[in-house]
């Protein structure tokens, strides 16, 4: 066990980097399986979940170099699903991207139930009723069973715009026989990342970036090389960090041609940046306060899927707006444990009331006091960090390997920004 101790009230000032996108990485990993031919992907971030997804793919035959610290070449010759690591599965959420490619590739899959944050209930039907529309038959007994004997286009409509059944029928459709049409499919930035990176292997995957994906299967998929973009909700995360701590810092390559919703909801809670190239620049001078309704009436962000603003964020902005002048509701109407995270902040000085599961009220700007802390899961987790840079005092926040599964190396880029973190063994 690890922890983080962070003597907050430091402006954080200077330029970092992120890493590569961790939600594009799992799929793109998976989608790997789909070729018996090298695949070379690039700027892949040393996370935990990255890490874990690639221990998966090799218990299943995929060969993995390191050609340098984030690039990968992965070759999956001859695949066999009797070594899948089942405790691994559990560990992780993106193990359930393996049903499509496998049931695809080799004809089948028993894969036992994800893991993953304890946000509340994460439901799998999307992914099953996916597969089965394409050909797929799937049973479940404790373990789920996907099996065929050669999967077929069709038409379908999700009952839900799930990202990670979204990519499922993506990879599985690719090397279907026919043509897939799958409609309300969710288009997040990962997404078309992934049909880019089939389609760079052969794949054909039309009206990529639109909630209506056209897929015409191929025979098979051959090898080639990608770069991972940015993760945007790192980015989003050090633009928070760097407001609430009121520095200035510049984020290079942070993919700002899909931060438009992000920023014009950040705009909302006081906070703004300039745009040179693909870099944000964030400086000391932010308003810092709620902007109302034209009526003047308390606004409300509330989560949706994309282009709305993102659920992974909402943690994010909810410990902007304890810095922020003003009042402000947050709505998360995805996932019933998401906002339960904010009785910590409550406990450092924030004022926040938890109208129900889904909903918290913020008003704000208090000060914030050191604490010992707790991180329940990754998003979660990151915001703890920046209301302990925004704090007075000294925190320490234990259980840091929640965030280490989606940032890489977060306290050594805080350091570069001036940031007083340390990581400890417990």
């Amino acid at each position: 066990m690890e922890k983080f101790i962070i003597q907050g009230g430091v402006p954080l000032r200077g330029e970092i980097t992120p890493a590569g996108n961790k939600n594009a990485a799992l799929p793109l990993l998976a989608a790997c399986l789909l070729t018996d031919e090298p695949v070379i992907l690039r700027n892949v971030p040393q996370i935990r979940d990255v890490l874990d997804m690639r221990r998966l793919i090799e218990s299943l035959g995929t060969k993995v170099e390191d050609l340098d610290a984030n690039t990968w070449r992965l070759t999956s010759r001859t695949l066999e699903s009797s070594g899948l690591d089942f405790d691994l599965c559990r560990r992780i959420r993106a193990s359930i991207l393996l049903a499509g490619p496998m049931t695809a590739r080799t004809g089948g899959l028993r894969l036992p139930p994800p893991g993953g944050d304890v946000i509340g209930r994460r439901r799998l039907d999307t992914h099953i009723f996916a597969l089965q529309a394409l050909g797929a038959h799937v049973t479940y007994n404790r373990v789920f069973d996907f099996h065929s004997t050669g999967l077929q286009g069709a038409e379908m409509l999700l009952d839900e715009a799930s990202v990670t059944a979204t990519e499922n029928a993506v990879m599985a459709a690719v090397t279907a026989k026919g043509r897939t049409v799958i409609h309300n499919a969710a288009s997040e930035p990962h997404i078309q990342e992934l049909c880019h990176f089939l389609n760079g292997l052969g794949a054909q995957v039309e009206e990529i970036g639109s909630n209506t994906l056209h897929i015409n299967g191929v025979p098979h998929l051959h090898g080639g090389e990608f770069t991972i973009g940015p993760d945007y909700l790192e980015v989003i995360s050090f633009v928070g960090a760097v407001a609430v701590t009121r520095g200035d810092a510049r984020i290079r390559n942070a993919g700002v041609g899909y931060l438009r919703m992000v920023a014009q909801v950040f705009r909302r809670l006081g906070v703004q940046w300039d745009v040179e190239g693909d870099d944000i620049l964030i400086n000391s001078n932010q308003p810092l306060a709620i902007v109302h309704d034209l009526d003047g009436a308390i606004p409300e962000i509330k989560t949706n899927v994309w282009p709305a603003f993102p659920t992974d964020l909402i943690s994010i902005a909810i410990t902007v707006a304890t810095q922020a002048t003003g009042s402000i509701l947050f709505h998360d109407w995805m996932y019933s444990g998401r906002m339960y995270f904010t009785d910590k902040l409550v406990g450092m000085g924030a004022r926040i009331i938890l109208c129900d599961p889904y909903r918290c009220l913020v008003q704000g700007p208090m000060q914030l006091y050191g604490e010992k802390l707790e991180s329940p899961d990754i998003r979660a987790g990151m915001a703890l960090v920046l209301a302990a840079l925004a704090a007075e005092g000294q925190s320490t926040i234990r259980n840091i390997s929640q965030i280490d599964r989606g940032y890489e190396n977060v306290e050594e880029k805080l350091r570069l920004l001036g940031a007083n973190i340390q990581r400890l063994k417990e």
